[in-house]
């Protein structure tokens, strides 16, 4: 049987690869045999190494017992789980080994049917579902992790690197630190993975029953999140408080832990906190689109037409507020834009766009005022998606709902005022009532040339927000027009928008005083769109 000198570290001889992604499998595999390792794998695995040139032993030669019922059993056999899970300081686990002709493995690289990439599929069906539950490889990684003394267990082929680099460093051994952080990570794939079948089956017994089918197409009947720390940050949102930042293991889709720094100082807490709303407003336009974000707010906004003329509308918004902001793009990053940027009077923390080119990049790294401080982010759009979850911590438990992902039905808003709209208006209060949902309730926006040039957030009456709003817009505000993100209690929000030059008003409707409000706007002749749609954001 394989040995070890010590238990700390233990010498690969056999490895057994069965796995779904094949990603730098075969570049693992040549690294393996080139330190003497030998490989077992079996059907397509083995298939794709064989390809590669490698020499690979089958294991249903192996085993004396063939592949059948279309692959559900291959690896679940006596000589394969007693080579993983012999004790090799056991005399009686050794003996029995040499009893059945049972070779040791010393290193299992496993990873699991795609079961959420399947159900992810909208023409998914309960068999192809089915087909997708993966039996064998939990089984392995489970044995490997449970004997980690003496079996390394690889799950993800971003382990591949680290497990390379020490057979290298220790004459093709590994440590117990590396196969105890393996089993760590196994055990947790494993996990999040029976997590995800647990839930889907939870769902179809609950879709059965159709008072609940509606709601559960969006909410699941439960939900097991396994979180693993993507990076440990400098401090929390103030310098007595630790902090990282963690990524959602198995979840599909862009994530903010993806999104790469190509340039800068780390990034702290607020400074992820802004870049995940400001990439969320930014992706909420088909336009060419730029957010400017404060404190989770837009203090500045701006769509439609070349890259750097939508920048330099967005930066005009607020001025005083962009001051250490963060920018966001929904085009790759051109020269002229970041000339636009180099050339002007901003701070700015940082930059975050789906890429940068060459140019953009050498003017924004440059910049002697900017070259050590603005970090660069290339961040992959968010697409609008019915089926997300917004979840929010309370005491105990959680806040779930779908995401306020809804797309503008210009369809369903109504006129209440009796006034007709063109389509500048049309496309000016489109623009205002996409931006207020971004924004922290109670919450206004005042809007001029498809720019934010005013807003009020998160105060406890709507109408300083209003004030606020139009305090910030000055002169802008004149002519602007104004969204709310939920109705008006009173007319008075009305007066001081109408003593603003406000053009035009849209807002949800829903209030006992909406003739009152109505009422005001004919006053002032304001055209009044009711959306009968709430955009609260707590």
């Amino acid at each position: 049987m394989t040995s070890s000198n010590s238990h700390d570290s233990v010498k690969i001889a056999r490895a057994l690869i069965s796995v779904s992604d094949k990603t730098g499998l075969v570049e693992f595999a040549r690294e393996l045999v080139g330190l003497g390792v030998e490989l077992f794998s079996t059907g397509g695995t083995r298939i794709h190494l064989e390809k590669a040139g490698l020499s690979v032993q089958d294991v249903a030669s192996y085993t004396g017992f063939p592949e059948m019922m279309d692959g559900r059993v291959k690896t679940l056999h006596p000589r394969i789980f007693g080579g993983i899970l012999c004790r090799r300081d056991n005399p009686e686990d050794i003996q029995s080994a040499r009893d059945h002709e049972i070779l040791p493995i010393d290193l299992v690289v496993v990873n699991l049917y795609p079961f959420a990439r399947t159900i992810a599929r909208p023409d998914v069906n309960l068999a192809m579902a089915i087909e997708n539950i993966d039996i064998g490889g939990p089984s392995l990684v489970r044995a490997a992790a449970k004997n980690s003394r003496f079996v390394t267990i690889a799950t993800s082929p971003a382990q591949y690197e680290s497990i390379t680099h020490e057979l290298r460093k220790l004459d093709g051994c590994t440590s117990a630190a590396l196969r105890q952080r393996l089993t760590g990570e196994a055990f947790e794939h494993t996990a999040a993975y029976d997590r995800t079948i647990a839930d889907y089956f939870a769902n179809q017994a609950c879709k059965m029953d159709e008072t609940v089918a509606e709601l559960l197409t969006t909410l699941p009947a439960s939900i097991e999140l396994t979180l693993r720390r993507h990076q440990v940050l400098r401090y929390g949102e103030n310098p007595d408080q630790v902090a990282g930042l963690y990524e959602v293991v198995g979840e599909s889709g862009p994530k903010l832990t993806q999104a790469v720094k190509l340039h800068g100082k780390e990034l702290s807490f607020n400074n992820l906190l802004d870049l995940n709303a400001a990439l969320t407003m930014v992706s909420s336009f088909s336009d060419s689109a730029c957010v400017v974000l404060k404190h989770n707010n837009p203090c500045g906004a701006a769509a439609g037409g070349e890259l750097h003329h939508v920048v330099h509308r967005a930066m005009a918004g607020d001025p005083l507020s962009a001051f250490g902001s963060i920018l966001a793009v929904n085009q790759s990053m051109d020269a002229k834009t970041a000339s636009y940027l180099a050339n002007g009077n901003y701070f700015i923390e940082c930059i975050i766009a789906p890429g940068f080119s060459p140019e953009s990049f050498e003017i924004l790294t440059t910049l002697p005022k900017w070259k050590n401080n603005v970090r660069l982010m290339r961040g992959e759009l968010i697409p609008r998606d019915l089926t997300r979850l917004d979840m929010r911590r309370v005491m105990g438990g959680m806040l779930v709902q779908q995401a306020d992902d809804l797309r503008v039905d210009t369809s369903e808003w109504k006129v209440v005022t009796g006034d007709s709209m063109d389509d500048s208006l049309q496309r000016e209060l489109e623009f205002a009532w996409n931006m207020v949902r971004f924004v922290k309730s109670n919450a206004i926006v005042l809007v001029r040339e498809c720019s934010l040039c005013g807003v009020g957030a998160g105060q406890m009456s709507r109408v300083d927000s209003v004030r606020i709003a139009i305090d910030k817009g000055g002169d802008r505000a004149r002519g602007s027009v104004l969204a709310s993100d939920a109705f008006f209690p009173f007319p008075d929000s009305i007066e001081i928008a109408a003593a603003a030059g406000i053009r035009a008003i849209i807002q949800p409707g829903g209030s006992i005083k909406d003739p009152e409000v109505i009422a005001a706007c004919r006053v002032h002749s304001i055209p009044m769109i009711f959306t009968g749609r709430r955009h609260f954001l707590h």
